[in-house]
């Protein structure tokens, strides 16, 4: 049987391409296994998998919870609100607590960049990162690149413009190593005070124009303004983001060519995107969803194979 040559999932650029291939092919087993009448396998039966999430997230504790009961998992989840981290406790005490549980897996998100590599080297668990403050979030780069294998046939050869806030967004850099290794062309676009300064030196071109950008791709990528991480304003208002970056029906079907368009979530209708577009044929929002939950058991599964 093939296996991932990591022990994690830290980051997308930490694997290989041969990596994304393999978790891909099982996701397509896995996504034949949900559709059907009965959705569970019981591959995972003897491991034990936490949850542990330090921020809020609806969609993908939601998508990594139902990945592993699919999977037969035990699951545990935690929430950092309701815990002794509140009283000062440290991660790494929080977590070995929960591991002296016979726990086997960990899935965290964290707001601080690096913690999934921290834990990794300091806890006896198969760590997956479920994204760490403004730097990484693998699984969601990687049901990106297969929702567009699966529309497009391959990632290979398209060019990809992701649009809106790149300097606050984990998804965002994600996706760039994620589809770089793929063979895909990357493009960003969004106010110049949205956009990192490193940028260009990833293999990343600047577009500040949103038409040009969209008449240049085969796939948008729409990212949320991330409000919550933003200490000052970075634009003038809402409603101007809207009017200069966001996309509407009109703006569309004005092109002269089908592409398709993606969003991470949770979706700011009438800021990012519209109502029309998230709800069209052209956009992969829900194909992501699914998709999410079949990566995400390719990834738990494939990491739980080399757990002695």
């Amino acid at each position: 049987m093939k296996e991932l040559s990591v022990n994690h999932l830290l980051g997308i650029k930490y694997i290989t391409p041969q990596d994304i291939e393999l978790i891909f092919e099982t996701a397509d087993h896995f996504k034949e296994v949900i559709n059907r009448p009965i959705k569970k396998v019981p591959s995972l039966r003897d491991i034990t998998i936490a949850n542990i999430f330090f921020e809020n997230s609806t969609r993908t504790k939601l998508s990594f919870e139902l990945a592993q009961k699919r999977l037969s998992a035990d699951v545990i989840s935690f929430s950092a609100a309701q815990s002794s981290v509140k009283k000062g406790e440290t991660l790494i005490d929080t977590v070995n607590n929960i591991l002296s549980m016979k726990v086997d897996m960990v899935v965290m998100r964290h707001s601080n960049p690096g913690a999934a590599h921290f834990l990794s080297r300091n806890v006896k668990a198969s760590i997956i990162n479920a994204g760490d403050g403004a730097h990484e979030h693998p699984t969601q780069a990687l049901l990106d690149s297969y929702s567009i294998r699966e529309r497009l046939g391959s990632v290979a050869g398209k060019k990809v413009v992701i649009v809106g806030d790149i300097l606050h967004s984990r998804v965002a850099l994600s996706n760039i190593f994620a589809l770089q290794m793929q063979g895909a062309e990357v493009r960003v676009c969004g106010p110049n005070t949205l956009i990192p300064k490193y940028i260009e030196s990833l293999g990343v071109k600047v577009e500040s124009n949103l038409r040009q950008a969209l008449e240049w791709c085969d796939v948008a990528n729409m990212l949320r303004v991330q409000n919550e991480r933003l200490d000052f304003n970075y634009f003038p208002s809402t409603r101007e983001y809207a009017q200069q970056y966001g996309l509407d029906k009109a703006l569309l079907d004005s092109l002269d060519k089908e592409i398709i368009v993606m969003h991470p979530g949770p979706i700011n209708r009438g800021v990012e995107i519209t109502s029309d577009v998230a709800d069209s044929n052209q956009s992969v929002i829900l194909d992501q969803v699914e998709n999410g939950v079949a990566v995400r058991m390719a990834v738990t599964y494939l990491l739980a194979s080399k757990i002695k």
